[in-house]
């Protein structure tokens, strides 16, 4: 006998497991808390933040592939800079914090890649 249906935000199963997953989307998109979403690569990681984000109808949705920028960048790209901030920094640029504008972030990372983003 198959299990119950669920079929929310994207999402299909017929598992308790992804039952526990739409529940828990639910309960936190109805908070303005800070939401960290983690899991194996493939998980629906990215299906489960968009799912919030559209769900909370929070500001802008903004991904960001921290493996793909240089470590001398990082913080640039995240947090943005001004003009003479260093060398090439030739006019103001917002991060994407910023730019997600009380909204969300996606960040992926390489698994792989064991550089430290804070100082």
């Amino acid at each position: 006998m198959a299990g119950p249906h669920f079929e929310r935000h994207g999402m299909v199963g017929h598992s308790p497991a992804i039952g526990e997953v739409i529940r828990r989307i639910e309960l936190v998109s109805a908070s303005r808390s800070t939401v960290l979403i983690t899991g194996e690569t493939g998980t629906g990681k990215e299906l489960v933040a968009r799912a919030v984000h559209h769900r909370a109808a929070r500001h802008g949705f903004v991904k960001v592939n921290c493996a793909a920028i240089p470590e001398a960048l990082l913080e640039s790209e995240l947090f943005g800079h001004v003009r003479g901030a260093f060398t090439d920094a030739t006019g103001t640029r917002r991060g994407k914090f910023s730019l997600a504008n009380r909204g969300s972030i996606f960040s992926r990372r390489d698994r792989h890649d064991e550089r430290q983003t804070t100082g």
